[in-house]
């Protein structure tokens, strides 16, 4: 599956976005993205462009396009997907650019001039998602499956057949665990 690299970037965002959300049974003090200057952080980890000051609201605001990413990965369906970000890149107020722009080749940029970060990851990362969407290649935006686990992914294996978010530390574990288990049950 070729991937253009502002695509691949913006999926990149979405589920470092997404994997900054407390677990579901964590307390909210878990959020990663739990005041200003860690969404300053996250701003410039990916140097995401022409943002100026950040303040609560922002950071409010980003919180909720983080939910709305959330729903896009549960969707059920590609319609169901397709909605949610039709409703998300429509709020944006979206306004296609052709940019080139630190050291990158032309490449399209769907907020508009101005935009807060929260309508700036709306848009844009809104986007790849609909490209996956239209790739249909929803199957891939993915949770591991590793017990306890969780966090968000994009399966961009040839085969579609990754199932952890890391297979360093998730999957291995997991493959640990089951020879362990088959070795007793042999040794028993």
């Amino acid at each position: 599956m070729l991937i253009p690299h502002d695509t691949r970037i913006a999926l990149d965002i979405v589920v470092d976005l997404l994997n900054t959300a407390p677990e579901r049974d964590e307390s909210p003090d878990g959020d990663e993205l739990g005041d200003v200057p860690s969404l300053y952080t996250f701003v410039q980890k990916y140097n995401i462009s022409d943002v100026g000051e950040l303040r609560a609201p922002d950071l409010k605001a980003v919180r909720e396009v983080r939910s709305r990413f959330e729903d896009v990965f549960a969707a059920p369906d590609a319609r169901a997907a397709a909605e949610l970000i039709n409703r998300l890149v429509a709020s944006a107020g979206t306004t296609p650019q052709l940019t080139d722009h630190d050291g990158y080749d032309w490449h399209v940029h769907y907020f508009a001039p101005g935009a807060s970060v929260a309508e700036h990851l709306a848009a844009d990362c809104g986007m790849a998602l609909a490209f996956m969407i239209v790739a249909g290649e929803q199957e891939r935006l993915r949770r591991c499956e590793a017990p306890g686990c969780g966090r968000a992914f994009v399966d961009l294996s040839r085969n579609r057949s990754r199932r952890y978010c890391d297979s360093r530390t998730c999957g291995n574990r997991l493959h640990v665990a089951a020879y362990r288990a088959r070795r007793r049950e042999a040794a028993g």
